[in-house]
């Protein structure tokens, strides 16, 4: 009996063991799978906190981003509007003034090399003397731009200028090919109704230190067009004084001068225009420069705005 309640005492003992342990076993495993589950629950905010820090970075940059994107779309408008204004105020600048009555004629001295106008003509109205209906002129000695070129570009960049002082403005020629003689084209210009006639050409000499610019005007006994001296005269000094004074060039005043076919056939106000000398360095290449040029232009339109002051 003994011996059996001794087997049973340990039977039990060690289902009662086996049981603790098992509870025991079971709370650990419970209390390690509610700390599994708060890490868990951790592990989650921490996560969702991450996220919505993210969020938050992911709408501030875009703010930002469309910000610039506004600044620059801003600037874009801003920069169209400057350009928009730039434009109409250029083309306002562009646009003829109104016009103030007055006409002029421009002649782009001489011709190209390649028209043969050797052919004779008066040298003014009734006269027997003759002379070639017109010339090819001087070239730059060091530029090689032959004068008749260089005439043509001087006459075009004036003639806008003039239009935008509101003059009303017309060329004799306005290429280099076509063939129109010196006496052709004074007829022309009283055909337009000018009130002045504007002879642009450029100077030469054997010299190449004669420099500096002149205006040629018909004298008092210039058997042709002696009516007209006095105010050629006038419009003479007034143009070379104003150029001379807008391009810096030495000012060699106002020549008397008979002989010009050109001049002799004019109906009004008539002078020539010596620019300067193509055999002198300075003015050769001077006269070629784009910037010299304006300032020549100015000059000339300066001066003619000074003559019609004056009450010509």
């Amino acid at each position: 009996m003994k011996i059996i309640h001794k087997w049973l005492i340990g039977i039990l003992a060690v289902l009662a063991a086996a049981l603790l342990g098992g509870i025991f076993f079971q709370v650990k495993v419970t209390l390690d799978m509610r700390k599994e589950v708060s890490a868990m629950k951790e592990q989650k905010k921490s996560l969702e906190l991450d996220i919505k820090k993210e969020e938050a970075f992911v709408v501030e940059q875009a703010m930002t981003e469309m910000g610039e994107q506004d600044k620059e779309q801003g600037g874009s408008e801003q920069e169209e509007e400057a350009a928009e204004s730039a434009e109409t105020e250029a083309a306002q600048n562009d646009t003829p003034a109104e016009g103030n009555g007055k006409k002029i004629a421009i002649d782009p001295g001489h011709q190209g090399y390649h028209i043969d106008m050797s052919e004779l003509e008066p040298v003014g109205p009734g006269s027997q003397e003759m002379k070639a209906k017109a010339t090819q002129g001087t070239e730059g000695r060091f530029t090689g731009i032959p004068e008749y070129e260089l005439n043509l570009t001087i006459s075009k960049q004036l003639a806008m200028e003039l239009q935008k002082r509101g003059y009303e403005v017309m060329l004799t020629r306005q290429d280099n090919d076509t063939a129109i003689s010196n006496r052709e084209r004074a007829l022309l210009a009283a055909d337009f109704g000018a009130d002045i006639y504007l002879r642009i050409h450029a100077n030469g000499s054997e010299n190449p230190d004669d420099s500096g610019a002149l205006t040629m005007a018909p004298s008092a006994e210039n058997p042709y067009i002696a009516q007209l001296h006095d105010k050629s005269y006038a419009l003479g000094e007034a143009v070379i004084n104003a150029y001379c004074q807008s391009c810096g060039f030495s000012n060699r005043g106002v020549m008397l001068a008979d002989n010009m076919s050109g001049t002799n056939w004019s109906k009004v106000p008539v002078i020539i225009l010596e620019m300067g000398f193509m055999t002198n360095q300075s003015d050769d290449t001077k006269m070629q420069n784009a910037e010299f040029q304006v300032q020549m232009v100015q000059g000339i339109a300066n001066g003619i705005d000074q003559y019609f002051a004056a009450g010509n």
